[in-house]
């Protein structure tokens, strides 16, 4: 027992220490120079893309959607370009239902070729790559790859591969002809972008003199302090704890679990009937035991996906189509399609160590064979539960699950040994028992359908369009009722017998059973609505955003009035209200989503129109600067903005520590932050209660 629990200890630190890691810059971009071969006046200029899983980056040929690949020459002195920006391997091709438009992005790796003609003689080219990059969550803002590479055309230069180098800054590489040797490029500096650490102390761009300055000064220990005091995170875990309890209490009442109560409490009593005391510590240990194995599974789940990933496989869309096929197995086997048992060698051998060993090795092996016996019932409730806690991107979410289910499943065991008289009074086992598998099996199914939404969205497909999704939920629950109220009948499901020994084709149903039927179909009327437009609050978590159905009644939206940083706090402070800040982008598909299932809520609209001033701004609007502004970071790195979209993604990294889209703020006058910030979640009571916070 004591191996087992020091195990334990080490898998958490393990898990804890593994949390430290974080999420590094998806994209990464390299620069080589090429002299086509046989042509010594044709160069290459090849940007080489990385980039991590799930993420993709949109190619050339993109118009009016989101962001296009583009090479942008500021500089041509001897030489010119010669044809298009050209991407390898041939990038995919989607048509996107948002935007309406066919679009083209590349995945894992790919390289962007701009071909450059050199006159003769000294020749320099300067200017920026630009790209955009998402994944099924959010979008970086326009990136730009800046280059400024010169040389004089004289021998074939041999193709030579430089360091890796930064989305926004490549170092000024030359080589110079000697001896009829060959130029070589090789002074190239990595300097990848690190998230907030590398910009938290960067010089602040003064654009409108000391109150700009203000305005834009860095508040990003400000922000992370908000987040980790807000009480969300908190609420989460606490959600997720008390989820598994109620996982546990489901569990605790279907028919692997409840009939081994009384036979486990009386074999404890009987075995210390001379000692009482010691009848109830072995009933304690045995129940602790279940807690410790649950935990140990929660723990196990952390280390296999780790804290970087668990956020990321929310959002994949062949995890979650993984986890659909797996809901729908679980689903059926509820439902009575089949037994989903582990090898009975395995409970076998438990058992047979059970009774070989004594102590508490003996009861943990007692505790171990109620886990595998268990499984056929427990299996889909805890794989139900570690799927929403995976999916949940907290790292500690499945371990804090698994304690929660564990301690509703492990309860019962101790307190029947400790008060034996209640077990005269608990319920007998009976049909009761089904009636709670076939009703999760169905609830099962109805989640199993969001994670198909998750990847349909993913891919375009339009097969699980708002309507087509709300119209299963409604069948689902529907049927739910009518089961309950006894119209439908399923294999597990056993006959009742009137006085002469025939079989009652309609049983009678209790007054428990009658008002769940109610409320399940009431539910799902109230689902109905949503299938022109409704927003259907309670379910719109799980349903797919507003802008996938295609027959929608409800013009309810809410647009910014302002698009300009300094311009909307100052009417902010002349009409004495907080800012609410969005910075999305045109190409952003989830700030669309956010914008189409969440905001048009009553509550949201009147917090963010009558209680906030609104400021939206586009980090990837192309309106150019007046004039490029050059800023330094404190690692001595030049980045330069170009664009409107420029200065606002620079104010959401160097003032809020963040890059990605969408990504809301709200402020004060003085741009110092209310509460923490807020990203793509469709929750809107979530969202209301965060405006709410705001007010506070």
């Amino acid at each position: 027992m004591k191996r087992v629990f020091n195990l334990l200890i080490f898998m958490f630190v393990c898990a804890l220490a593994y949390a430290q890691s974080g999420m590094t810059n998806p994209v990464k971009v390299s620069l080589e120079r090429r002299v086509v071969s046989g042509q010594p006046d044709l160069i290459d200029l090849v940007f080489s893309f990385a980039i991590d899983e799930g993420w993709h980056v949109y190619g050339p040929e993109n118009s009016g959607g989101p962001i296009a690949m583009t090479f942008n020459a500021e500089t041509l002195e001897g030489c010119k370009k010669e044809g298009a920006l050209k991407l390898s391997p041939a990038p995919k091709r989607v048509q996107d239902p948002l935007f309406e438009c066919e679009v083209t992005f590349v995945e894992k790796s790919a390289k962007a070729t701009q071909r450059l003609r050199l006159t003769g003689g000294k020749w320099k080219a300067e200017g920026y790559l630009q790209y955009g990059a998402c994944n099924d969550e959010n979008c970086m803002p326009p990136t730009n790859v800046e280059f400024k590479e010169e040389g004089e055309q004289t021998q074939p230069q041999p193709p030579t591969k430089g360091e890796e180098l930064s989305p926004d800054k490549a170092e000024e590489t030359a080589g110079q002809a000697d001896d009829g040797q060959a130029e070589v490029d090789n002074g190239q500096t990595e300097n990848e972008i690190q998230g907030s650490d590398s910009l938290a102390n960067a010089t602040v761009l003064p654009l409108d003199g000391e109150r700009g300055e203000g305005l834009w000064a860095p508040v990003i220990d400000e922000l992370h302090a908000l987040d980790e005091a807000s009480d969300t995170q908190s609420r989460s875990l606490w959600g997720i704890f008390l989820l598994g309890v109620l996982g546990g209490l489901i569990a605790l009442l279907t028919p692997c679990v409840w009939p081994i109560i009384p036979m486990t409490v009386s074999f404890f009593l009987k075995r210390s009937k001379d000692d009482k005391r010691k009848g109830i510590r072995d009933a304690v240990l045995y129940g602790l035991s279940i807690i410790v194995i649950y935990v140990a599974l929660g723990l196990l789940v952390t280390l296999i996906w780790g804290p970087s990933s668990l956020n990321a496989l929310s959002t994949n869309a062949i995890f979650n189509l993984f986890l659909f096929a797996l809901l729908v197995l679980f689903a059926a086997s509820f439902l009575g399609g089949f037994e989903l048992t582990l090898p009975s060698s395995w409970s076998t051998k438990m058992d047979e160590k059970a009774s070989s060993t004594t102590g508490l090795l003996s009861i943990f092996f007692m505790a171990t064979t109620l886990v595998l016996v268990s499984f056929s019932c427990t299996g889909p409730i805890i794989g139900l539960l570690l799927v929403d806690m995976v999916t949940s991107g907290s790292v500690i979410a499945p371990t804090v699950g698994m304690f929660g289910f564990a301690l509703a499943l492990a309860a019962p065991f101790t307190l029947f040994a400790m008060f034996p008289t209640w077990l005269k009074s608990a319920p007998k086992s009976g049909n009761w028992m089904n009636v709670i598998k076939v009703v999760l099996g169905l609830v099962e199914l109805a989640f199993a359908l969001k994670f198909l939404s998750v990847a349909d969205l993913a891919y375009g497909w339009r097969l699980l369009d708002r309507e087509t999704f709300l119209c299963l939920w409604i069948l689902i629950f529907a049927l739910m009722g009518f089961y309950l109220l006894g119209w439908i009948r399923l294999p597990h499901d056993e006959d009742e017998y009137d006085d002469e020994g025939n079989v009652v084709a309609r049983p009678k149903i209790g007054v428990t059973r009658f008002l769940s039927a109610l409320c399940v179909l009431a539910f799902a009327l109230y689902m109905v609505p949503g299938l022109w437009g409704a927003p259907c609050k309670a379910v719109s978590a799980f349903a797919p955003p507003m802008w996938t159905q295609d027959f929608n009644l409800n013009a309810n939206t809410v647009e910014a009035v302002y698009t300009d940083y300094e311009e909307g706090m100052a009417a902010a402070q002349k009409a004495g209200k907080p800012v609410m800040l969005d910075f999305t982008g045109f190409g952003c598909v989830n700030c669309r989503k956010m914008e189409a299932a969440v905001w048009p809520d009553a509550r949201v609209k009147q917090l963010m129109t009558e209680d906030y001033v609104l400021v939206s701004l586009y980090v990837d609007d192309k309106t150019p600067l007046p004039a490029t502004v050059e800023i330094t970071e404190s690692d001595g790195t030049v980045r330069k903005l170009r664009t409107v979209g420029d200065k606002w993604s620079y104010l959401q990294r160097s003032k809020f520590g963040a890059q990605t889209q969408p990504f809301y703020v709200l402020v004060d006058h003085e741009g110092k932050p209310l509460a923490g910030s807020y990203s793509y979640n469709e929750d809107v009571p979530a969202f209301v209660k965060w405006l709410e916070s705001g007010l506070k």
